[in-house]
């Protein structure tokens, strides 16, 4: 799965999108059962949580792709935070910090649908919604400039840096789609009636920067994948084969950690046949 990960600088337009992975539906049921048994240990032995991190264009199947892989977790032992544009209260702190608040506590996965990227990538699009963040030193969006984007960067790398020092495993996904493929998922979503309800005119107004989003996804990718926080580009044009890798790349990291259940203390070990009789014999 190495293959998928940032290691050195890449050109986006030189990634592919599409993969085809046969048999990708039924590799994905055994691969899904997996993960959620090592959640289960990663819970009992409650010294790690895992952070998944889903970016990608509009239409790329984030919502799909969770609902698909995390399938055979413990309901309780997956969160999913879907971060849309940031309320008055959120907007009254900094920018990491409704992002800090909804990390996966220990033995959980956290799932970010969208994640604290937005606010080096939507903002750089957009530089206008910075402003309502009220940034002293920030008067007019004269300066945002390339290197205030930079620092926010290196500030997310030092906040994944902080988390992971402390027992968070984190994935970062950038689910790659083809702008073709957008339009035709759009044009679905317009075709299907049981579909309209996804699809917005701003979808359209979306698009037509798609090639500022991209460059703004190619810096920050070749700028935070780092080694305790890698970012991986996923061919995203075939949906079952983006989840069949997603899903693998999460199984071979859990492998990594060797996950223990903790032993009974030795002072019950030693009643268990008590315990055993005692519930045998109940009247």
């Amino acid at each position: 799965m190495s293959k998928y990960q940032v290691k050195n600088q890449i050109e986006l337009k030189s990634v592919q999108t599409k993969e085809l992975i046969p048999d990708a539906k039924k590799k994905l049921k055994k691969v899904r059962k997996e993960i959620g048994k090592l959640q289960d240990t990663m819970y009992a032995e409650g010294k790690y949580a895992l952070l998944i991190c889903l970016q990608g264009m509009d239409t790329a199947g984030k919502d799909s792709l969770i609902k698909t892989v995390f399938k055979n977790v413990n309901a309780s032992g997956v969160e999913v935070h879907s971060f849309k544009v940031p309320n008055e209260k959120e907007l009254s702190h900094d920018y990491i910090w409704r992002h800090y608040i909804a990390l996966p506590e220990r033995g959980k996965i956290g799932v970010f649908n969208r994640t604290h990227y937005e606010n080096v990538l939507v903002t750089r699009v957009h530089p206008e919604y910075i402003l309502s963040e009220k940034i002293p030193s920030v008067k007019s969006v004269a300066n945002l400039t390339d290197d205030f984007y930079y620092q926010r960067m290196e500030e997310i790398n030092n906040f994944e840096k902080h988390i992971a020092n402390n027992g968070t495993i984190i994935l970062k996904f950038y689910l790659n789609l083809s702008k073709e493929e957008q339009k035709n998922r759009l044009l679905r979503r317009l075709a299907l009636k049981e579909k309209n309800w996804k699809f917005s005119p701003n979808d359209l107004n979306e698009r037509k920067l798609w090639e500022k989003y991209q460059d703004c996804y190619q810096d920050l990718l070749n700028k935070t994948s780092t080694n305790y926080a890698p970012w991986f580009v996923v061919p995203a044009d075939n949906k079952a084969s983006v989840r069949l890798i997603v899903a693998e790349i999460i199984l071979e990291t859990l492998k990594k950690y060797d996950f223990k259940e903790p032993a009974l203390p030795k002072k019950y070990q030693a009643e268990i046949e008590n315990y055993i009789n005692q519930l045998k014999n109940e009247t």
